[in-house]
């Protein structure tokens, strides 16, 4: 199938072309795309907002990232900033800006994913921009979402002896990035390469299609649990830690032996002579959440599916500290991405 030039559509028959299909179903989105501003009416909400920006050769590669699966995680990546203040996300808007090398259809791909990912967690697309580039695709989106008065969760609130808890597992989307990454260098010699992810498919996955954890968020609201501070780990666990402890004038221990860490990981970083707690602690792109709870509920978190208890929060005078397994006190750093 013949690839269309951009030009031939000029920017306003593209926005039409890749908006033209998108429907609101949130009530708070009053006015879409098509007018110079959206309306949004969070009547009696307490409105939450991020933004996200991603750069081709610095945030991802396209040589092994399909731009329907970057389309989907750069809308995921946005939500989960709003879950992590224990909001919903509701409306996005997406700026690109985009090369030469692009056509009409690799943007449709893009949006396909994008789509998706809105269509999955009942997100409105609003707005957005398009221009021309000149270093490949570079993507900004801004997420909109809302918080119920009295239930908006910061990463200011974690207390002195409240329980450190950690969603999933971590470690998996750094370890998927390294295999790509690899992959790619071996591919670079071979005319009829062929990848081998065989059994590590879970680690791709993490990488190319992360997920939000609109899940655990479910569940902590059926148990009326409202955390004390959170997080979403997209750094790392020991940076958002860290930022956690700072906000808070707290201090932490963490337990090594408890940091949960899927077997692919454990395989992989084997395979590539890394350590894997190393790995869990400052991979980065896992987008799962970090929150802390007072202590009387350990009985109840113990027993929830897919969170973990990874250690307790500690008088700000003893530091960021991790409990190594040998049991030795070691000071907490973060080496994620700056």
């Amino acid at each position: 199938m013949g690839k269309t030039e951009i030009s031939l559509l000029g920017e306003f028959g593209l926005i039409r072309r890749l908006t033209e299909n998108i429907r609101l179903s949130n009530q708070s989105s009053i006015v879409g795309i098509g007018d110079d501003a959206a309306v949004l009416d969070y009547s009696g909400r307490e409105v939450l907002m991020t933004t996200d920006l991603l750069l081709e050769g610095i945030h991802f590669d396209l040589t092994y990232f399909p731009l329907k699966h970057l389309g989907y995680k750069a809308a995921v990546i946005n939500f989960s900033d709003i879950y992590a203040m224990n909001g919903q996300p509701k409306q996005i808007t997406v700026s690109l800006g985009i090369s030469k090398r692009f056509s009409v259809e690799d943007l449709e791909e893009f949006y396909e994913g994008l789509k998706l990912a809105c269509e999955i967690y009942g997100v409105d697309i609003v707005g957005g921009d398009t221009s021309s580039s000149l270093t490949g695709l570079c993507i900004s989106i801004t997420c909109i979402g809302e918080g119920e008065k009295g239930k908006t969760v910061y990463r200011k609130g974690a207390k002195n002896t409240d329980l450190l808890c950690v969603s999933g597992d971590l470690g998996a989307a750094y370890m998927g990035l390294q295999l790509l990454e690899r992959e790619k260098t071996v591919f670079k010699g071979e005319p009829d390469f062929n990848p081998d992810f065989a059994g590590k498919e879970y680690l791709l996955e993490r990488q190319l299609k992360p997920e939000a954890r609109k899940d655990i968020l479910e569940t902590l609201s059926r148990e009326g649990i409202v955390p004390t501070s959170m997080i979403d780990i997209s750094d790392g666990l020991a940076s958002e830690l860290l930022h956690i402890c700072h906000e808070s004038k707290v201090g932490c221990l963490l337990y090594e032996d408890r940091i949960p860490i899927d077997y692919q990981t454990a395989v992989m970083a084997e395979q590539f002579n890394m350590n894997v707690s190393t790995v869990a602690l400052n991979g980065g792109e896992d987008y799962e959440l970090l929150f802390t709870l007072p202590l009387e509920l350990h009985e109840k978190i113990e027993n929830m599916e897919g969170v973990h208890v990874i250690g307790y929060v500690c008088d700000e005078s003893m530091g960021a500290n991790l409990i190594a397994r040998d049991g030795t006190e070691i000071k907490l750093q973060a080496q994620g991405w700056t």
